[in-house]
């Protein structure tokens, strides 16, 4: 991305010409309006069971996807996102390789500010992956 920058919907993404270009964006700069803050989304299906139990790459489709049912009775979307966070359960630098790739794949390539931050576990057994978002609608509250 270097020391560009890319709008999307109320955010607008940047990189640093004077950093490493990882090929991701550096931060956010949000337009006036309302932010959204999303608790931390499970990858739970309708009965509340984690989907895809101990396989993080299903468990960031089914949160992406539940992510999208909030932004959507949110009035928001995707490119609203100013910031997502992705905790994943586990220490090995391979699974949260895998994890960003399958984040990036969600998003088509076109990923907001994320980080991917290792924890020592998550509230539901056999889940591994849990997403937060901050969504900046450009609405007034």
């Amino acid at each position: 991305m270097s020391g560009d920058s890319v709008t999307r919907g109320s955010t607008e993404t940047w990189g640093s010409a004077g950093l490493h270009d990882g090929g991701f964006a550096y931060g956010s700069r949000v337009s006036a309006g309302a932010l959204i803050y999303t608790a931390g989304l499970s990858p739970l299906d309708d009965a509340g069971e984690i989907v895809g139990p101990d396989d993080p790459v299903t468990q960031v489709r089914r949160a992406v996807e539940c992510l999208d049912v909030v932004l959507r009775e949110q009035n928001a979307r995707r490119a609203d996102i100013a910031k997502l966070t992705v905790y994943v359960a586990t220490a090995d630098r391979a699974t949260l390789g895998a994890v960003w790739q399958a984040v990036d794949a969600a998003f088509g390539g076109n990923t907001p500010p994320a980080i991917v931050v290792g924890v020592t576990v998550l509230p539901y057994p056999g889940q591994m992956v849990e997403i937060e978002a901050v969504v900046a609608t450009g609405e007034s509250a």
